[in-house]
């Protein structure tokens, strides 16, 4: 991991609080945005924990870490306590800004990852950071979260990982995930709860006016229907099902649009899109509600007869069950009249 000693975290002041340091991980491609903002929300509480002089909590000590220029060595490249030697108690993946980071620019990273892991320290990624980390393969048998639209390719890829794209945070004790590009806030007032309390993640929050309640990315996923699995047939129904998805629709005039009988047809589906059909068509018109309630004033019954839902009892269930709000919720929060976050 590179400079450490016998005396990490610790100051020549007799009775000074310790210093634990938060190494943030510059790799190709990583959203700058996060790298400074966890870097300010670190700062905002430090000062947040000094306001309370009575209590003897630790001081936080941000630094970023980076490849060299034509070496493979990763070293500290910025550091918000230049003086004294310490080495990171916990290292953060940031978001990446393109769609994924690719294995051949994350792989040199991994070893040092696990390096740093087998020495004791905690590894936390948001978004597609989390991709970083279990190239490692620290994340087998492990359950993470990640950004709701890289769940699927995160599971293809690393099929031993356990993805709950649903949740926000996932604290595994040695590793936390943190799920969307923004989760960054979350991860970081995680931390913050971890080392200095949940008063001055608390006070942390409030000061940069965010939302501290978020544990669920559900309410922001939209459904993302796979097309590229190349079955042609099971691709015509999908399309047709579009123009389709607010009426009943029974399986056996699916299978006909898919010149097939309904078994066969019925295999064919739930391999090509990981769906049966009804909770396929489930998902079409709940994000067909969810347009309506975003962007319209009509009530929640009319939303559900719209959607081809005779019972407005039963769509409130199945929209809860996907969405993790319900209709009313859902429109209070995100509303065309909602207030802002």
């Amino acid at each position: 991991m590179g400079e450490t000693d016998n005396n990490a975290g610790k100051t020549d002041m007799p009775g000074a609080p310790e210093t634990l340091e938060i190494g943030l991980l510059l790799y190709p491609g990583a959203q700058l945005a996060a790298v400074y903002g966890l870097t300010d929300l670190f700062s905002v509480a430090n000062r947040m924990a000094a306001e309370r002089q009575a209590a003897k909590l630790p001081t936080l000590r941000v630094s970023h870490w980076a490849r060299q220029d034509g070496t493979p060595d990763i070293r500290r490249v910025f550091d918000s306590q230049p003086t004294g030697a310490s080495s990171p108690r916990i290292v953060i993946l940031p978001p990446c800004l393109d769609a994924r980071p690719e294995a051949h620019v994350i792989q040199p990273f991994a070893a040092w990852l696990g390096q740093c892991h087998q020495a004791g320290v905690t590894l936390g990624s948001v978004c597609a950071g989390a991709f970083l980390l279990a190239e490692t393969g620290l994340l087998d048998g492990r359950t993470v979260t990640t950004h709701w639209g890289l769940a699927q390719a995160l599971r293809e890829r690393f099929p031993k990982v356990q993805v709950d794209a649903d949740r926000m945070i996932v604290d595994d004790g040695d590793i936390i995930t943190a799920g969307g590009l923004m989760a960054w806030t979350d991860l970081g007032l995680a931390l913050v709860e971890r080392l200095l309390g949940p008063t001055i993640a608390s006070e942390t929050a409030r000061f940069l006016v965010i939302d501290l309640t978020r544990h669920s990315q559900r309410y922001f996923s939209s459904f993302a229907p796979r097309l590229d699995h190349g079955d042609e047939a099971v691709l015509r129904v999908q399309h047709w099902l579009q123009t389709h998805s607010t009426g009943a629709v029974p399986v056996a005039a699916m299978a006909a649009q898919a010149g097939m009988g309904e078994r066969t047809f019925l295999r064919r589906f739930r391999a090509a899109t990981g769906l049966k059909p009804t909770e396929y068509c489930q998902q079409l018109r709940v994000g067909k509600a969810r347009e309506l309630l975003e962007l319209t004033n009509r009530g929640i019954e009319q939303v559900a007869w719209t959607v081809g839902h005779q019972d407005p009892g039963a769509f409130r269930k199945v929209f809860q069950k996907l969405v993790g709000l319900s209709p009313g919720d859902y429109r209070r929060r995100f509303g065309i009249g909602a207030p802002p976050l």
